[in-house]
């Protein structure tokens, strides 16, 4: 069977047409990464400078062997300094948990108590399957209205984005990580899924699941409050 190759237009108005739909399809396209940009500035902070906030939320990014990946880990180490620092109070890990044989937030309470964070301190998401569905989640089912956000730098803008399309109050921190294969891997699919967060941002549908509300963040906050001893 011959394969018909497609044909460029031959008159002048045709390549025009072409190439203006070409640079249209480009702008579309874009139009998701600019409003990622548009809407999280002045929302990017470091581990130094993140303002005083009650409530960290940590995105799940991976299991190797059980244990936190090196780049989960990153974020984790992140949530724990900010927590000897005094700069949050609670961690809420969301991750996920879709299977028996697989753990994200477990794996991520137990590498933060290991690292100084009291496991009291630590809240667990078990139905943390996308950004979208955790932000949501914090909100309605946590009750999360303000939070420091800690992930990766090329995946924290959209995390800060759908939180605050989700009605809480964010600030990012993008942890440093290698640049590396998974790196450059997480940069190109973000472009991607830029696309996805704006209509989520706009369409706010339904997390895969959601439930009944959780006291867990409430609770922890309560005995954080609560004199030592």
């Amino acid at each position: 069977m011959r394969i018909r190759r497609p044909r460029l237009p031959r008159t002048r108005t045709g390549r025009r047409r072409l190439v203006q739909g070409v640079m249209a399809g480009c702008v579309l396209a874009l139009l998701p990464v600019t409003w990622l940009y548009v809407s999280t500035a002045g929302r990017l902070r470091t581990v130094a400078d993140v303002p005083r906030t009650d409530v960290a939320v940590v995105f799940g990014a991976g299991l190797w062997d059980g244990e936190p990946s090196p780049y989960l880990a990153n974020r984790l180490n992140a949530a724990a300094r900010l927590y000897e620092a005094g700069r949050i109070r609670v961690v809420l890990v969301t991750g996920d948990n879709s299977r028996e044989d697989y753990d994200e937030p477990d794996a991520m309470r137990a590498y933060l108590t290991a690292h100084g964070v009291p496991a009291g301190r630590v809240v667990t998401d078990y139905a943390g399957f996308d950004t979208w569905d955790s932000c949501v989640r914090a909100k309605k089912i946590f009750g999360v209205d303000r939070a420091v956000l800690i992930s990766q730098g090329f995946h924290i803008r959209r995390a800060v984005a759908l939180c605050e399309a989700a009605g809480v109050t964010s600030y990012g921190v993008g942890v440093d990580a290698k640049h590396d294969v998974t790196w450059y891997y997480g940069g190109t699919r973000e472009i991607l899924a830029a696309g996805k967060a704006a209509l989520d941002a706009v369409f706010e549908p339904d997390p895969r699941f959601l439930g009944r509300r959780e006291p867990g963040v409430a609770d922890a906050l309560a005995a954080a409050d609560r004199p030592a001893g």
